[in-house]
């Protein structure tokens, strides 16, 4: 896995900075936020209606009830009068 210099290199700069600070604060925030984005999943943060609507449209496409791209970018450029 090729790993980008520029995501490395701002890695070790935010680990020089932890290892620097002295304020336990900073540090408790650091592990709050980097906690919150191992265990944090997208579904659980949406509400309930954003998940019926969402589990609906799988429920209809695996019924094979889809409408092609073209036809919806057609609507939305008539709903909305955008120009191609």
């Amino acid at each position: 896995m090729k790993v980008d210099m520029n995501l490395q290199s701002k890695k070790l700069e935010l680990v020089q900075l932890i290892l620097n600070t002295e304020n336990p604060s900073i540090l408790a925030r650091v592990e709050a936020i980097l906690k919150k984005e191992k265990t944090t999943d997208w579904w659980d943060e949406i509400g309930p209606e954003e998940k019926k609507a969402i589990e609906k449209g799988l429920a209809e496409a695996d019924k094979g009830e889809l409408i092609p791209h073209e036809e919806v970018m057609k609507e939305v450029r008539a709903k909305y009068h955008l120009d191609k």
